[in-house]
């Protein structure tokens, strides 16, 4: 896991959309394992709807085929929890919102649904922008149970956001 990854406070988050609004970038998300908590998280932000277009929580596979272009192939060669799956779940969410910036996350927050390839813990981002989609994965193990896991992962996907933004000048 990385380091550098720790919940974000108020000021964090208010420059994230200072820099998206600087940029005049809109922001979406595809929500899994978190369920909204990413789009929630820059919602408590007062004014952030200039820059939050949306965000797809899809839970079932079903969900991610239907709102986000999830291929059948993709989930089952895959599966939910991988960075193929992210990727495409974050391409599906650009699309479906018509924002700038979609970034994505399906994981196992746990106690149960860990296997040995994909323990507890593991989760996979996608991040998508016109010049394409990048993805990586984080293992945070047990990290204090459900809501640690959740919250680390929400940390990560801002984190992403703030990178695309910078990475851009």
């Amino acid at each position: 896991m990385d380091e550098k990854i720790k919940p974000w406070g108020d000021e964090r988050v208010e420059g994230l959309l200072s820099a998206l609004r600087e940029r005049k970038l809109t922001v979406g998300t595809a929500e899994s394992c978190t369920a909204g908590m990413i789009s929630a998280r820059i919602a408590d932000i007062p004014g952030s709807s200039d820059v939050l277009l949306g965000g797809i929580v899809s839970y079932s596979n079903g969900i991610k085929m239907k709102l986000l272009g999830v291929s059948e192939k993709t989930l089952r060669e895959h599966g939910a929890v991988s960075e193929e799956c992210a990727r495409e779940m974050a391409d599906g969410a650009r699309d479906a919102l018509g924002c700038d910036i979609a970034v994505s996350v399906t994981g196992i927050a746990g106690p149960g649904g860990g296997t040995p390839d994909k323990p507890v813990g593991t989760v996979c981002f996608g991040i998508s922008t016109a010049d394409g989609a990048r993805t990586k994965t984080e293992r945070f193990g047990e990290a204090g149970g459900r809501n640690a896991v959740r919250t680390l992962t929400v940390a990560a996907a801002l984190g992403m956001i703030e990178d695309e933004i910078k990475n851009r000048g």
